[in-house]
């Protein structure tokens, strides 16, 4: 299986998936203990979520797991959020802290390095690619990361997670407009909640390619998967009618990020 899937479009938005895969190649899914073969931590079905909801989108998508390798991750395997618990660029461990790998068979510095080669380095190639391409088209070019996660998980944060988390790295990553657009629609959707920069802040995509003085801005959308799945434990399965009321605000956010490409133009 190719390590990722493009749809080239002519919007001035990109919309990454590094989290929706669930390929594992059949020597490394041996490695992995029972709890690892569930694959919990997916960005499960946010793919079909964002499908159709703006014309002409570009979209590249990551189709291998993270336990893998994380394609939002420090390739040189930096943290994300020192000093509090997160996953790494190969996780030991599942979102609940615990073990993935069969005893003795985590991997390796080489392994790690290989999987760079193998995947990491292609998806992100792709994704370079073709923000440079819609750049060279509008003379700007908006990265929209999607993820997703559980709305309970005690090892990385307390309580419930808001319902739309939105990343910009403290507003590093775009233009104030285009987090503007986003955070609007998010508080006024009747029935959810929100935050900016909260607990996530951006992973290393939105930080690695948000260069708002260049033309190229970034913005991570993580969402509770409560919004969108019938139950966050297997099997997962997607809800139509949570889906489709969600939707409507996702489509909102992008069709409001594209009209303010134009005024974002670098020629």
């Amino acid at each position: 299986m190719p390590v990722f899937e493009i749809t080239q479009g002519t919007s001035p938005v990109i919309l990454a998936f590094p989290h929706t895969g669930t390929d594992v190649p059949a020597d490394i899914a041996a490695r992995l203990n029972d709890n690892g073969r569930v694959l919990a931590d997916t960005d499960w079905h946010i793919h079909t979520l964002y499908d159709g909801l703006l014309a002409d989108v570009t979209t590249v998508r990551a189709t291998f797991h993270r336990y893998v390798i994380d394609a939002n991750r420090d390739p040189e395997g930096g943290s994300l959020y020192p000093g509090q618990n997160t996953t790494g660029l190969v996780p030991e461990t599942d979102f609940d802290g615990l073990p993935i790998w069969r005893q003795g068979a985590a991997p390796t510095t080489e392994d790690i390095a290989a999987r760079l080669q193998a995947f990491h380095e292609p998806y992100h190639a792709a994704l370079a690619a073709e923000i440079a391409r819609v750049k060279a088209l509008h003379g700007v070019a908006i990265l929209y990361d999607c993820h997703s996660i559980r709305s309970h998980i005690p090892f990385l944060f307390q309580g419930k997670l808001p319902d739309f988390n939105i990343g910009t790295d403290n507003g590093r990553t775009c233009a104030p407009e285009i987090e503007a657009a986003a955070v609007t629609v998010s508080a006024a959707a009747a029935g959810y909640d929100s935050v900016l920069n909260g607990r996530f802040k951006g992973g290393w995509t939105t930080r690695h390619y948000g260069r708002p003085d260049e033309g190229v801005h970034a913005i991570q959308m993580e969402l509770a998967q409560s919004t969108h799945l019938a139950t966050e434990a297997p099997p997962f399965a997607y809800d139509p009618e949570k889906a489709d009321r969600l939707r409507r605000h996702l489509k909102d956010i992008l069709e409001r990020i594209a009209k303010i490409a134009p005024t974002l133009a670098h020629s």
